[in-house]
């Protein structure tokens, strides 16, 4: 049986289940970026496509790889592929749902921390030999202690279960808004509170983003609902950058609205000097804490993700219905 990878052999290496598993297969590998025709080339006659989440697998390629059966994302996220074209093939399209939740949660935990503890500003003053004047400072300015944050939680995943598991920890009131409420246990067991949009977004401290992508959900923060939010408020996105209206968010911290943003994920991917979010932080230091999208790239995210991967292509191999399939494939 023959694999496509969209991605990093030595990440497959490294994080394979064991050698003999790469080994009974035969594996190419194209880099993420790939044009089609060299996708086709290298994987046309492939069984199966395991992609990075960030790695598109069009309907073109789709309809030109007679063998395809399964297109798996490495990740969780899986908008990159045509979803609609795989379904039309029968050719199942699964994730690794769940495989980094507690990963990401620690990422947007961070990000909340290093927003309210100015952390990037903080370590600047130190080696510039201003520490006495920035802890002076942060001290008649004031410093809010995560506990005193009202959280409003979009989305009501894997992710933001366990980020509000987290939240609990450090004593936070923690709100949440999706397009459908959960159950009352799930509530009770998080220790949530479910609030409509327009309710959530004045009355919370932080608002952290855990929605998938889609047609609804693109630009979801935009002029409007930043315009909605707590002056003063922060946003954190360990979702996807996709979410967010850059202009309108870059705006929303201009004019005072927001008093600064935590981003795991920019739009678009690779994030280049030139996008506008990362030239209004250089120009406004300490309004926006980037990290470079690894929230979900933990050691353990990563062996518990190629493990499931590995075992969908094994229950492909002999005619089994993979797990985690997101497509309607009877």
């Amino acid at each position: 049986m023959k694999i496509l990878v969209i991605g990093n052999p030595q990440r497959y290496e490294k994080f394979s289940p064991g050698e003999e598993i790469i080994g009974r297969y035969d594996v190419v590998y194209c880099p993420v970026g790939s044009e089609d025709e060299e996708l086709l080339r290298a994987g046309g006659d492939a069984d199966v496509i395991l992609a990075d989440a960030i790695s598109g697998v069009s309907a073109y390629v789709i309809d030109r790889m007679p063998n395809l059966k399964m297109i798996h994302s490495e990740g969780v996220a899986y908008n990159k592929i045509d979803v609609r074209a795989a379904s039309e093939k029968k050719i199942y399209v699964c994730n690794n749902k769940g495989g980094n939740a507690a990963a990401v949660a620690e990422q947007a935990v961070l990000l909340m921390l290093g927003l309210l503890r100015t952390v990037v500003p903080g370590h600047e003053a130190v080696l510039a030999g201003r520490q006495i004047e920035r802890k002076e400072h942060l001290m008649v300015k004031g410093i809010t202690d995560l506990a005193d944050c009202a959280v409003g939680l979009l989305g009501m995943g894997d992710i933001a279960k366990a980020t509000a598991a987290r939240l609990h920890a450090f004593g936070c009131q923690c709100f949440y808004y999706t397009k459908h409420r959960k159950e009352a246990s799930l509530e009770q067991e998080l220790h949530l509170t479910y609030k409509p949009l327009d309710e959530l977004l004045p009355m919370c401290d932080i608002v952290s983003l855990h929605m998938a992508v889609n047609d609804e959900t693109v630009g979801f923060m935009n002029a409007t609902r930043f315009s909605q939010m707590k002056r003063g408020a922060y946003i954190v996105n360990t979702g996807r950058g996709e979410l967010i209206d850059n202009d309108a968010l870059c705006k929303a911290l201009e004019v005072g609205t927001l008093a600064g943003a935590g981003l795991d994920t920019v739009f678009p991917e690779p994030v280049q000097k030139e996008n506008p979010v990362v030239k209004f932080a250089e120009d406004n230091p300490g309004k926006i804490l980037f990290s470079p999208h690894i929230g979900g790239v933990t050691t353990g995210s990563f062996k518990r993700m190629h493990h499931h991967m590995w075992e969908n292509v094994r229950r492909i191999e002999f005619g089994e219905k993979p797990d985690c399939v997101v497509n309607d494939i009877v």
